[in-house]
């Protein structure tokens, strides 16, 4: 499999931009002067999706081939790539099967079936309803869109690591989310590609860490389960193409337990008055924990997402009163 590189992103953009806009880079006063340090927050919760994955989603479908746009695309989501995928397939008049795993964020679910997408349920989590999936490969010729194991899904999501680097090129370090990867991915790609000094850091939640237990480790591990509320993380292994590329590229890696996670939801909320989901917050809650280490340093957090249910937000809110 062939990594993408900074040329690949660059690429990407015509495609990208034809769909959605620059997201913004913004200060909130409240949220520095509560954690004491010099954030900028890349608000990919602004895109269509209100989330980053769309990026790559639009860039990987436009791209396909007639053939495989005629077969038409199946993929295995937990919410954010299936909604990226469902929502570019609509634009190219492309069929969207998506698998989910059962009890999947119902919102979630609802945003994809706007989009036209077939829904199916399967399985405890995103990696039992992936292993289903590539059972059903057998049946008829999708195009299957892994959602990490692709060059032109990275591709797409670096581009706002360049938005990031091209805005703010005195930033020292990018605090991202890492479900799959591919988010991270394409911040240390454009940040290599474009000769950045900013180290990238990536947080994952205590209960699915895989990935940090890997990356640290000697050997790449798979857990029992991935059992954490923020379902863009809720992932029990790692993927190879994602992984290469972080294994190399990533500066550090950082775990979260729930209560943390759920302390970042409250402080998006409350200092940026933005909507944040568990792993979209998470670079905010990372920032909070390391803010000794971050002091006097430039620092951007990614929000990658804004799709948290409501019964989930409920909670949230209720037990941190």
């Amino acid at each position: 499999m062939i990594e993408p590189t900074i040329a690949d992103i660059y690429a990407a953009r015509p495609r990208v931009y034809r769909v959605l806009q620059k997201t913004p880079l913004l200060k909130h006063p409240l949220l520095d002067a509560e954690l004491g340090l010099d954030i900028r927050v890349k608000h990919e919760n602004h895109n269509p999706t209100c989330a980053f994955k769309v990026r790559g989603g639009v860039n990987l479908i436009a791209s396909l081939s007639a053939e495989e746009k005629r077969h038409g695309v199946i993929t295995a989501t937990t919410g954010n790539h299936g909604q990226s995928i469902a929502l570019a397939c609509h634009r190219e008049g492309v069929a969207c099967t998506i698998l989910v795993p059962l009890g999947n964020n119902p919102e979630k679910n609802a945003a994809m079936r706007a989009y036209g997408a077939t829904l199916i349920e399967f399985g405890r989590d995103f990696d039992e309803a992936r292993e289903r999936l590539e059972q059903m490969l057998a049946e008829r010729p999708w195009r299957y869109v892994h959602s990490a194991n692709e060059p032109m899904l990275i591709a797409g999501v670096g581009t706002y690591g360049l938005e990031i680097i091209e805005e703010a090129p005195d930033v020292e370090a990018i605090l991202v989310p890492i479900g799959g990867g591919s988010g991270a991915c394409g911040c240390a790609i454009a940040r290599t590609g474009a000769g950045s000094r900013a180290k990238v850091i990536g947080v994952q939640a205590e209960r699915a860490d895989a990935f940090a237990r890997s990356w640290t480790g000697d050997a790449r591990v798979t857990n029992a389960t991935a059992d954490t509320f923020a379902e863009g993380m809720a992932t029990r292994v790692t993927f190879d193409l994602p992984f290469a590329i972080l294994k190399r590229e990533l500066d550090e890696v950082i775990t979260l337990t729930e209560a943390e996670l759920a302390d970042g939801v409250r402080l998006a909320l409350r200092t940026t008055h933005n909507l944040a989901e568990g792993a979209g917050a998470s670079s905010l809650a990372a920032a909070k924990k390391l803010r000794d280490r971050l002091a006097g340093r430039r620092i951007v957090c990614v929000m990658s997402g804004g799709n948290l249910d409501r019964a989930t937000l409920a909670r949230i809110v209720s037990a941190g009163s």
